[in-house]
């Protein structure tokens, strides 16, 4: 686990944050090792509903907007099990020009680990400039449960995305070896783009769902007899199971998201997600 790359005592940003959080197995399930916390950045830990350990992240800045730092280092031993939420849906602001947001994740899991990454929808405000990345490494016999769902703009408010600056990277290595990796890049008039059939067919929202586990296989046609007409789901490797959603808008995303992260979850989702 690495240590923030950027200097703390700057006075640039608007906003930074960083949270380091080791999760260890113990006599009475998964306890923390280690947590350090700093800037903008919260960890809280509700009293566990389910077996494992439960972690909601906080931004007190309230969003993120151009110049903004935030890193997020989290560590899953074998023999754990721990959710991570948000308090929120995650805001990316308006940006002055020249200035962009940044937002580091990286998770590891080690051995058989268990770790469910569902933060909750990050919406897209016209004119943010936003670049996101996570990393995971994790272990053959580890289990990851990932959710990234992301809104174009804030439809109740009739906006939409004609000038924005977004890029988001995800990448998975099991065992050391690449296992899969995604890049979205949205530039300038991001909503004619998305309006395009054979690229999103004009919606607001969408997500991306990945379980990888020895036993993705085996959750396929549940997931396929739970997807709305504008999603898919396919086994794309070995151990790998991967679905997106297209939604009209976050209220739409949201009914189709629940029913899958139950099933994959087995368990109960974070109580964030139900307020």
């Amino acid at each position: 686990m690495r240590t923030p790359t950027w200097d703390m005592a700057s006075a640039q940003p608007r906003a930074r944050g960083a949270i380091k959080l080791s999760v260890k197995a113990t006599d009475f399930g998964t306890g923390i090792r280690n947590l350090r916390q700093s800037g903008s950045s919260k960890a809280i830990f509700p009293r566990p509903r389910t077996n494992g350990l439960e972690t909601v992240l906080v931004n007190t800045a309230g969003g993120v907007t151009g110049g903004d730092a935030f890193e997020t280092d989290i560590c899953g031993e074998p023999q754990t099990r721990l959710t991570v939420t948000t308090q929120a849906a995650e805001r990316a602001y308006r940006a002055q020009r020249g200035e962009i947001a940044h937002v580091s994740n990286r998770l590891e899991l080690r051995g058989n680990a268990r770790l469910d990454w569902l933060p909750q929808e990050t919406i897209l405000f016209n004119t943010c400039a936003f670049e996101r990345s996570l990393r995971v490494a994790m272990d053959v016999q580890s289990t990851l449960l990932l959710v990234e769902p992301l809104v174009f703009g804030r439809a109740a408010m009739g906006e939409s995305l004609t000038d924005c600056h977004f890029k988001d990277r995800i990448e998975i290595t099991r065992d050391g070896d690449p296992l899969f990796l995604d890049s979205l890049v949205l530039a300038g008039d991001a909503a004619t783009h998305l309006a395009r059939p054979n690229v999103a067919g004009g919606a607001g929202a969408m997500a991306s769902v990945i379980y990888a586990s020895p036993d993705a296989e085996t959750y396929l046609s549940q997931i396929r007899a739970l997807l709305p007409e504008t999603s898919g789901a396919s086994l794309i490797r070995d151990q790998l199971l991967y679905i997106r959603v297209l939604a009209h808008d976050s209220f739409e995303l949201r009914k189709s998201l629940v029913p899958i992260l139950n099933c994959l979850n087995t368990s109960s989702l974070p109580r964030s997600w139900m307020l």
